[in-house]
């Protein structure tokens, strides 16, 4: 049964942003996720948004070594193989075990207050169990997920994955664990690419978010590169974007299900180089948070 909405407690009146310097990494890539951390949060602030700073709790190797093929995970952090991004960054392997920490720290945070909690990070839903790809390294969400299930008695985590490409890496990794009933997974991106389905997919949202209502906790991907001038994305505006984060943050308080989000893609560029259209969808839906939960 769904929990009702007055079980659901506010206790913080800010929006609590698991957030350190150590989550940053500069590789030579296309994509921007391994820096934009810190420039979401700066945003943010510019943007007078109610956050609050929190310093994350960084994960051990144990808790990779649950999610990933142990060889696999001690040879990216030696630096022996390559990480999602195709290279050997020093800088990205000391990165990841911040990231992956700020994803389990907001949902523990979510879970304790009922409430909701984000992890300004991405690079995890196309990391499988001995692989990195799509510049993911190590998939966050599953180290998340089954951090809460095994340590913190979480008997079910919901992964609603509205990032434009398929989490194919978080699906490996529920398969080669038998996690596929206790870690409920959507990925949007398996079945929605194209402007003519954005109508559909978002009526069919409330339901999905509904049939994780009695999760413990809900992880969301609010990625930034379904928007339709994405390079690899295109099919959500500006107010369809606005409209799937209001949807699943609405439904998600209407249930009591407690939320941990994060950012996932986003690859466009303004004439000047910077990642400012990037930026503003993620700005959005940090905005459609607060007011959905209230928060000031």
């Amino acid at each position: 049964m769904a929990r009702k909405l007055g079980s659901l407690h506010l206790r913080a009146m800010k929006l609590e942003v698991f957030y350190c310097d150590e989550m940053v990494a500069h590789p030579s890539s296309f994509s921007p996720s391994a820096g934009k951390p810190a420039q979401v949060v700066d945003a943010w602030r510019t943007h007078g948004l109610p956050i609050e700073v929190v310093r994350p709790s960084s994960v051990g190797v144990q808790d990779l070594h649950r999610a990933h093929d142990p060889l696999y995970v001690d040879d990216v952090l030696a630096l022996r193989r390559a990480n999602g991004f195709g290279d050997r960054s020093a800088g990205v392997a000391s990165s990841l075990a911040w990231t992956s920490g700020a994803m389990l720290s907001a949902a523990r945070r979510a879970r304790a207050t009922r409430s909701v909690a984000v992890a300004p990070c991405s690079g995890f839903h196309h990391a499988g169990w001995d692989r990195g790809a799509g510049f993911c390294t190590f998939n966050g969400l599953m180290v998340a997920a089954l951090a809460l299930r095994e340590l913190d008695g979480a008997a079910s985590v919901g992964i609603l994955d509205c990032d434009m490409h398929e989490g194919d890496g978080t699906d490996d990794i529920r398969r080669r664990l038998g996690e596929s009933g206790q870690i409920r997974h959507f990925t949007a991106g398996a079945t929605y690419h194209r402007p003519d389905q954005a109508a559909s997919f978002l009526a069919r949202l409330p339901a999905i978010v509904a049939s994780m209502s009695d999760c413990d906790v809900l992880l969301y991907q609010a990625g930034a590169d379904p928007h339709v001038q994405d390079p690899l994305g295109g099919w959500l505006t500006d107010d369809e974007l606005r409209r799937r984060d209001e949807i699943v943050f609405e439904s998600a308080r209407r249930f009591g299900l407690p939320v941990a989000w994060n950012l996932a893609g986003g690859y466009q560029r303004d004439s000047n180089g910077t990642i400012a259209p990037v930026l503003a969808i993620h700005v959005a839906t940090a905005r459609a948070c607060v007011e959905a939960y209230g928060l000031r």
